[in-house]
């Protein structure tokens, strides 16, 4: 099974970057795009330092749970004089049941908490990547907020001084959606790499988030292009059927 492969998803950026800054040089879509690059390149170091196991903090782990481990078996040892223990009256033994188990409980709770350090490092470095991509995604989707397909087709008369100014042609801001699916498309890319090799529930569940949000803000996107299109197929209808009734 082929996975992901975090240099391709770079080369990938770089060469949309090209291909925004050719159609919009100094643009701010072509800043955008080449913050999402930036953010790719720290996503493939960081995905390497979560897949990596940490040697050194697994042996400090591993020196804690022996440590525990001992404290406890000398927590029982102080604990229970087993030769004397058939003078344990019933109350005493019960109250001495207790306070053994109590310890337990503690003890292990201690060591999960130890164990899990690893897991909880990684997760944390994770988590502030995919938002740091949630907040990308949803900054993408406001460079093309206000591209609206209808005023590139509309009187430019009916326009309020607070209207914003298309002056993009109709295949340029096709071009220009176009752009800003790709990009969203490629931020869920990245977050997907931060579970590839990393089994996590609450990681898997912060990446799903991310591509839900990124797949329904590029089919928004879709839309004004379809809309665009169609636009576009009734204007040149009607600019034919005026030409043929002047003819």
């Amino acid at each position: 099974m082929d996975n992901l492969d975090s240099k391709r998803i770079v080369d990938t950026i770089v060469i949309l970057c090209k291909r925004i800054n050719e159609r919009f040089p100094q643009s701010g879509l072509s800043s955008l795009c080449l913050e999402l690059r930036t953010i790719a390149q720290e996503s493939t170091s960081r995905c390497e330092w979560i897949e990596k196991p940490h040697w050194l903090l697994r042996m400090g782990i591993g020196f804690i749970i022996i440590l525990f481990i001992f404290t406890l078996l000398t927590i029982v040892r102080s604990a229970v004089n087993f030769s004397a223990i058939h003078d344990l009256k019933l109350v005493d033994f019960l109250q001495l049941l207790d306070a053994g188990m109590n310890s337990i409980i503690l003890i292990g709770a201690a060591l999960l908490f130890v164990i899990t350090v690893e897991t909880r490092r990684k997760r944390q470095r994770a988590i502030k990547a995919i938002h740091q991509l949630r907040v990308l995604a949803h900054v993408i989707d406001m460079y093309q907020l206000t591209k609206d397909p209808e005023r590139i087709v509309r009187n430019r008369t009916q326009w309020t001084s607070s209207s914003p100014r298309e002056t993009m042609t109709a295949f340029e801001l096709t071009r220009y959606l176009t752009y800003c699916s790709e990009m969203l498309s490629l931020v869920g890319k990245i977050a997907a790499l931060y579970v590839q090799d990393f089994q996590d529930a609450i990681v898997l569940e912060a990446v799903n988030d991310v591509e839900t949000l990124t797949t329904g803000l590029s089919q928004k996107i879709w839309q004004k292009i379809l809309i665009l299109h169609r636009l576009k197929e009734q204007n040149s209808a009607t600019t034919t059927t005026t030409q043929s009734k002047n003819e």
